[in-house]
């Protein structure tokens, strides 16, 4: 989850569960039903009366949940494992997927990303002014009070759009507006497994109960808000990316999770309606693209031109870490800004720290206050984690308590603290979390600090016998260098389902943004928490996911003829890896440099993606025939392309082949009779680029950080006399064997001189 609270859905782990309530063979689960709508019998002129009857063939008492017309033909239901399978064996059935439950991945952006900057400010606002893209986000629905859904300015709803503002509990139809010009909500899925909604205490409808979807919403396509803070922090304009962009929400989240038969529900009806731009801050465990529910429904929307952009996950900085990888998705990991909100900390040896924090409330006096660590006044096993109860308020009264991170959430261990007597908290990242900080709206004093900073403060404690510390609140700094930073907890590659191809795709800023938010909870999301708040400051591949999606739209308003894979190529070739004095971006998770395995192809440069020069263009039969490179049976692909396809047994179909704006290359170690041969692995990948540009003339050139490797680009050069111009051309990579777990990295770049069309190369060795 990308906010701090104690809600199921805020947390910074991905969970992919089947759910289930017991594991017996008659208790009912929802099954997802895809069937192959062209073995329709011809005495059915209704597909729902034919799902219907081949539901009734093995369940009597089994009803359609939804029937899903667009983005797969099928329906959904609760069957028992037995009717299931039963059903699995039917002709028509193309297959039959059990539940699953997804989780969220949870002012100063626009001038950050180059946005309000003289060069791009008149383009951007052109792009904007005429701009009737919508972009629809699944989440947790919508706070339609928010200022940053202010329609003024706005022309009619475009006469395209097939929407509806849905009502329901606390939501009208005159919720809507010429900026919020569509919100429905979806729950059959999650009532179908927990019962229905308890109304008392969530909106069965659109109505944003925890927050998160609002903010992803205004993150994407805010109206300009001035005067927007998070009690004084971050104060400043607030706008989204794409302002002028119209916003429909899809409420597919509630209190225990979001489920597949809802998401895709709510994709299905968002492609009907008609969004240019789908948003989810959403994801699992990884699955191969045949049965990711995200996966099959977003192939569905971008053979259809819409632009599809994903979280990749906040499990990081582990390898392998990502979900959202279908090559077909935009894959979007989370960086820093040049902001940030310092607190202070002195401890009684004159050893200053660092930390963050969001504290709003009355401060603590200056002069020193006794310190105590939580692992040190617990009983609990536990109790250096400030788990509820777990503090001995005898230790603790009148004192400042160091704990550790991890568990419970982060604003939660104050009121455990304040509950036991203590009067303020320092916060310590553990091995888990690093260097990395992330601040919250505490509702007790409180610092927030790295690793390093917070061991050493409990080494002084422990060493000391009467520890004593200060803490003091700096504000909004800004111009913090170096920016940005890629963030620990932003998941990492390589791609475990396809490692030739590379993801994430890119990074975006995703630690601490301000964007609007619901007026249910407060900040923390903790039910203590009774503070209202308009806008509210969080983290998460969450918030970078909405960045890239309303950054699609401004390009889709500039640019209406590219395609999604188009734009995404654009925003990739241009986006930057170093920063002005040339070193790579930093990796928070280790202070040293990153690697395309943690930020892709860099970081988004919205400016220069609207005129890339070249991009790299891909069509739906191109991603067929990765399918066909990847060995997947006909009726595997029919599942995702809902066409009946043959893979020609005469042609070579190569993974390599795909169009993709950059290149991974997995390499086998040598072993056995083969480990001392001297022998490189040679590999060919094959590439066109598209001229969006005038009529120039590129040259490529390579650098690479392992000279073993050697990488020849032909032809060198590529010369481009119109617009829309293609040219082919190959890369052969040259590679020794490495020790398994090796990695190396290279950039290919094609210039005219005014352009700069790049891509990351990774190899690496298993």
């Amino acid at each position: 989850m990308a906010r701090p609270g104690v809600m199921i859905l805020s947390t910074l782990v991905l969970v992919l569960f089947h759910v289930f309530v017991d594991a017996g063979q008659n208790q009912r689960k929802t099954y997802i039903i895809h069937m192959d709508k062209s073995n329709m019998p011809a005495d059915f002129d209704d597909h729902t009366l034919w799902y219907d009857s081949s539901l009734k063939s093995v369940s009597e008492g089994a009803n359609l949940l939804y029937t899903y017309n667009n983005v797969i033909h099928g329906y959904s239901t609760q069957l028992t494992a037995d009717e299931a399978k039963s059903l699995e064996q039917q002709p028509g059935i193309l297959s039959v997927h059990e539940e699953v439950r997804y989780e969220l991945h949870t002012t100063r952006s626009p001038t950050f990303l180059g946005l309000e900057g003289r060069e791009s400010k008149s383009f951007f606002l052109q792009a904007e002014t005429r701009s009737d893209v919508t972009i629809g986000v699944l989440d947790t629905g919508i706070w339609p009070e928010s200022k940053s859904f202010d329609d003024t300015g706005l022309g009619p709803v475009p006469t395209s759009w097939k929407g509806e503002c849905q009502i329901g509990k606390n939501f009208k139809a005159s919720s809507c507006n010429r900026k919020l010009i569509g919100a429905r909500f979806f729950s059959q899925g999650y009532e179908a497994a927990f019962g229905a909604i308890d109304e008392t205490t969530e909106s069965k409808s659109p109505r944003d109960d925890d927050g998160h979807g609002t903010h992803t919403a205004t993150t994407a396509a805010g109206s300009v808000v001035t005067g927007a803070s998070l009690f004084g922090y971050a104060a400043g304009t607030a706008r989204g990316m794409a302002s002028h962009a119209r916003v429909a929400a899809y409420k597919v989240c509630w209190a225990g999770g979001c489920f597949s038969s809802d998401i895709l529900a709510g994709m299905d009806q968002a492609v009907i309606d008609g969004v240019n731009v789908l948003s989810l801050s959403l994801g699992g465990t990884i699955s191969d693209y045949y049965r990711d529910i995200v996966a099959i429904g977003a192939f569905s929307a971008a053979s259809q031109g819409i632009f599809i952009s994903c979280s990749a996950g906040n499990g990081g900085p582990g390898s392998g870490s990502l979900s959202n990888v279908a090559p077909w998705i935009t894959t979007v990991g989370a960086g820093t800004m040049d902001r940030e909100f310092p607190a202070y900390i002195s401890i009684g040896n004159g050893k200053k720290f660092n930390g963050v924090s969001l504290y709003s409330g009355k401060a603590l006096p200056s002069s020193v206050m006794p310190l105590v660590y939580a692992g040190n006044a617990s009983q609990a096993s536990n109790g250096n984690l400030c788990t509820s109860g777990s503090l001995i308020p005898e230790k603790v009264a009148g004192k400042i308590v160091v704990c550790d991170r991890g568990m419970n959430a982060r604003a939660q261990k104050g009121l455990v603290v304040k509950d036991a007597g203590g009067i303020g908290m320092i916060l310590a990242n553990t091995d888990s979390y690093g260097d990395e900080l992330v601040a919250d709206a505490h509702l007790i004093p409180t610092a927030a600090v790295g690793q390093t900073a917070g061991d050493l403060i409990k080494r002084y404690i422990a060493s000391d016998s009467n520890p004593t510390t200060t803490i003091a609140f700096g504000g909004t700094k800004l111009g913090v260098q170096p920016s940005p930073v890629v963030a620990a907890f932003s998941s990492r590659g390589p791609n475990p389902i396809t490692p030739e191809i590379l993801k994430p795709d890119l990074i975006a800023p995703g630690v601490n943004i301000l964007a609007g938010w619901t007026g249910k909870v407060g900040p923390t999301g903790l039910p203590e928490d009774t503070r209202n708040v308009g806008f509210n400051i969080i983290s998460g591949t969450s918030m970078s996911c909405p960045h890239v999606s309303g950054l699609a739209a401004l390009m889709k308003a500039a640019h209406p003829e590219w395609s999604p894979a188009a734009i995404r190529s654009a925003l990739m070739t241009t986006g930057y890896s170093t920063y002005k004095n040339g070193k790579m971006i930093e990796d928070v998770a280790t202070g040293m440099s990153s690697t395309p395995f943690d930020h892709g192809a860099g970081h988004v440069n919205p400016a220069a993606a609207l005129n890339p020069g070249l991009v790299y263009d891909l069509t739906v039969d191109d991603y067929i025939n990765l399918l066909c490179a990847l060995d997947y049976s006909p009726s595997m692909i029919k599942v995702i392309a809902k066409r009946d396809i043959s893979c020609e047994n005469n042609k070579e179909y190569r993974v390599a082949d795909l169009n993709y704006p950059s290149f991974a290359i997995p390499l086998e170690t040598a072993w056995g009779e083969h480990a001392n041969s001297s022998a490189p692995t040679v590999t060919r990948y094959t590439r066109t680029l598209t001229n969006v540009g005038t009529p120039a003339t590129y040259k490529a050139s390579v650098s690479s950080e392992m000279q073993e490797v050697k990488i020849l680009v032909e032809p060198q050069t590529l010369t481009f006399s119109r617009k829309n111009e293609k040219k082919t051309y190959t890369v052969t990579f040259a590679a020794s064997s490495k020790p398994s777990g090796t990695t190396s990295f290279a950039r290919l770049e094609w210039s005219d001189g005014q352009h700069v069309v790049a891509s990351p190369i990774a190899f690496s060795w298993t």
